[in-house]
Order: C-alpha cells, then structure tokens, then sequence
C-alpha cells in the first residue's frame, strides 16, 4: 500500500510539471515532447487505480495519434516563432478575457454539480461488480447508451481537427506537376492516340 502511494505521488508530480512545461515551454517541438510526457504519465495513473483499458487509450490515441500529429504540424508549418512573440502583447487582452469566461464557467460547473441533486444522483449510480463485469465491458455499455452523442460529438471534433491540420500543412508549390483525374477522364482517343502507316522496309 505503501508503494502505491509513492508511486502515484511520483507519477502525479511528473504529470504536474509535464503540464507547466508544456505552458512554459519556449519550443514548440518541446511543449509538444512535455505533452507526450504528461500523457504516458497519467496512463500510469490509470493503470495504479486498474483502469487498463483507459490507460491504452490514452497511450494510443493521444501518444500515437494526437500528439503525433501536434507534433508533425509544428516542425512542417514554416511560423516565424520570432515575429509571433513580437505580437504576444497585443493579444493577451483577449486572451485573459477567454481565460476569465472559462475559469467562471468551470466554477458554474462545479457550483451546480454540488448544489443540484439531480446532478449529484447521477454519481450514485450502482457500480457493477468487477468480478462479474470488466471494466472495459461496462465503459463500451455507459459510452454507447448514456453517453452516445457526446461520443459521436467527440469523434466529429477530431475528425475536424485531422482536417484542419492536413489543410494547414497543404502547400502549392510552384513547378510540380499534379495529377489531375477529371482531365485524365475527360480525355478522348482521337486526341491521345494517332495511328501510323509504316511502309514495309521504312522507319518511323
């Protein structure tokens, strides 16, 4: 029990300063290394509490895909880093701002779920014994019933944000010949194709 507990304060304060570098970070490319830290990190926590099918998750979707992906955008965009922090100034108005709006809207959250009931009640629903149900078995069941337009409103926000990056990354470049099917199509055997007549004994 004892070395449960030192684990779990050695992997939440390798998580916690993860996040701060991540924030802190004056690379991107190292926010983004702090990031995949942070993440393999907490799959740690899952797995102390026996959340292994969380833990994977997290480790393949977020470590394999998202991070991945942070990752390959930052070093392919070509920012000027240096022009950027110029203009930080002029932003960060608005950007305390949003970070106000949230910070209340989080302290609604939490304000409503212990003062309304109702939102108390859905935490005191039974759990299934774990001897008779997996864990993973009883997460699919709560996703795919409860839970099932949150889940497709999730998986249409990475959808997007896959989009959006292929988008960002998506250069025009002078001098490089594409392919292009609908002219390929559209294209008739008369203008292609001509046929010649040799004469026996001639050269083309």
């Amino acid at each position: 029990m004892i070395l449960q507990g030192i684990t779990f304060y050695i992997f939440a304060t390798i998580a916690v300063a993860g996040g701060v570098m991540v924030v802190a970070a004056r690379n991107p490319v190292h926010s983004v290394l702090f990031l995949i830290l942070t993440f393999f990190t907490t799959a740690a926590l899952f797995v102390l509490i026996g959340a292994e099918f969380l833990a994977m998750v997290l480790v393949v979707v977020y470590v394999g895909a998202v991070a991945v992906l942070f990752l390959f955008v930052v070093m392919m965009l070509d920012i000027n880093f240096v022009e950027m922090r110029e203009g930080f100034l002029q932003y960060m108005p608005i950007g305390m701002l949003v970070g106000i709006i949230l910070l209340v809207e989080l302290l609604m959250v939490l304000g409503t779920a212990s003062i309304s009931p109702e939102v108390l009640a859905t935490g005191t629903e039974p759990i299934p014994d774990l001897t008779q149900r997996q864990n993973t078995a009883a997460i699919g069941d709560v996703i795919y019933t409860k839970y099932i337009y949150a889940f497709q409103s999730a998986g249409m926000i990475l959808l997007i944000a896959m989009v959006g990056a292929i988008v960002l990354t998506l250069r025009q470049r002078p001098g490089v010949r594409k392919q292009k099917v609908a002219d390929q199509l559209a294209r008739r055997r008369e203008d292609s194709v001509e046929l010649k007549k040799v004469q026996p004994g001639q050269g083309i």
